[in-house]
């Protein structure tokens, strides 16, 4: 032990005699370490949000959506007529919710975009016609009044719950319980308002993004009855018409062990009434979690690979200077032979020089690597800071507002652990080219 010490203080005093050189040096490792770090746990802070996103749907749910066919096979089904017709029908919901046995509930959805006024203040609004499972189905609260029930449902009536967004920029300071909202043609009376929310981010090719803040909510029994199925775009020069029954039909499954199966007996049932199959989409949650867990995966091997390399340079350059080290110290060794140090000595010194200056330098970007999330936070205040003031920044705000690292416990010891083994790897030719120096002309080298 005592052996050991003395050559680490050794090691520790040749390098405190170059100390610019030694701390330039320790730099690569640094990084390195500290890079290896961050990058993993950016990748498990992306990783968390995409499964959040993923379980806010619900891990025993199955959605199911209706999509715009594609434009050639659109023109082909509709070939006598303006109308775009597709998506799910009234009669899939009757035929999921009341067939198939693992079903405890079923929450038809249909959403269309409108121009929303009140007073003088006007703003295109989501208008989604749902039921009052709709609340908690999509977790959302409410702020003030309450929500669409069954009673509005069986009247159809002409009520409306706000999103907070949406009840800001169209009532702005005034309550709007009880002020009404005109939609098309027709007023609807304000009985509640639901809380901000952030929006979900889309699901790889699933599902796309939902902003819930801009948001109108009625019965969709009263949207059937007073806006019908049928959506006329018209512009200046263009006019469109597309007549879709329900946009979503949210199912609720008794087990989760049986949203598996119950899914592919969805896509059965609906492969006999929707023929062409590619007017909907299944997306089952419980799937979309296995395919996040694997690409956060394979996301962390790419990360971690690519950190790694950082810690190679580090690890070339730091041969590089113990080699000119070998060399500036060519006398020294000759002396140490002729005092009767052996070969596995001079390699034990070079070694352990080279295994403190990589260790030292893995210490020091581990405690880096713990303050990443602060780091990350400072360079996104930053960063929104000055690139919302350029007017560019929604993206930035869509993609990074949420992200948040969580740091990988055991990226901590890998990342130390792969210094100093780049330290030995790199350290060993040296130490190997100092021992194999003959004592005799290393006494010479002026």
């Amino acid at each position: 032990m005592s052996n050991i010490l003395r050559t680490v203080q050794l090691a520790l005093k040749s390098l405190m005699l170059h100390k610019l050189r030694s701390g330039l040096t320790m730099l690569g490792i640094v990084f390195g370490v500290f890079s290896v770090i961050a990058m993993l746990a950016i990748g498990e802070g992306a990783s968390q949000q995409a499964q959040k996103q993923v379980l806010q749907l619900g891990a025993t749910n199955i959605i199911v959506r209706s999509v715009k066919p594609p434009r050639e096979n659109a023109s082909a089904q509709n070939q006598n007529s303006f109308v775009l017709r597709y998506g799910l029908k009234r009669a899939d919901y009757d035929l999921l919710s009341r067939t198939i046995p693992t079903v405890l509930q079923a929450v038809p959805i249909r959403e269309i975009t409108k121009a929303c006024r009140y007073l003088h203040r006007e703003m295109n609004c989501r208008i989604v016609g749902c039921t009052p499972e709709y609340l908690d189905m999509n977790h959302l609260e409410l702020a003030q009044g309450r929500f669409i029930s069954d009673k509005d449902r069986r009247e159809k009536t002409n009520v409306c719950v706000l999103a907070a967004q949406t009840a800001e920029e169209l009532f702005q300071f005034q309550d709007p319980i009880g002020q009404s909202v005109k939609i098309a043609d027709r007023r609807y009376a304000v009985v509640g308002v639901t809380s901000p929310r952030e929006a979900s981010a889309a699901i790889g090719g699933s599902m796309s993004g939902q902003e819930y803040n801009k948001d109108i909510y009625i019965p969709l029994e009263t949207m059937r009855v007073r806006m019908g199925d049928l959506d006329i775009d018209r512009r200046q020069g263009s006019f469109s018409a597309e007549e879709v029954e329900l946009n979503q039909i949210t199912l609720t499954i008794s087990d989760v062990d049986q949203v598996v199966p119950t899914a592919g007996v969805i896509r059965e049932s609906l492969q006999g009434t929707h023929k062409s199959g590619n007017d909907y989409s299944v997306v089952v949650p419980q799937e979309l979690l296995k395919q996040a867990a694997q690409i956060r995966t394979i996301f962390n091997v790419v990360l971690g690979s690519i950190a790694a390399i950082s810690l190679i340079v580090g690890g070339i350059g730091i041969m590089n200077i113990m080699l000119a080290t070998v060399t500036e110290r060519t006398r020294e060794i000759g002396i140490r032979r002729a005092l009767g140090a052996k070969r596995q000595d001079i390699t034990t010194q070079f070694l352990t020089e080279t295994i403190v200056l990589a260790g030292s330098g893995g210490l020091i970007g581990v405690l880096l690597g713990l303050s990443t999330p602060l780091v990350f936070q400072g360079m996104k205040s930053v960063a929104e800071r000055f690139f919302f003031e350029s007017g560019g920044g929604s993206e930035f705000s869509e993609m990074f507002s949420n992200l948040n690292p969580q740091v990988v416990p055991a990226s901590l010891p890998l990342a130390f652990g792969i210094s100093v083994g780049i330290g030995v790897i790199f350290g060993m030719y040296p130490a190997r080219s100092a021992a194999q120096l003959d004592p005799i002309e290393a006494l010479r080298h002026e």
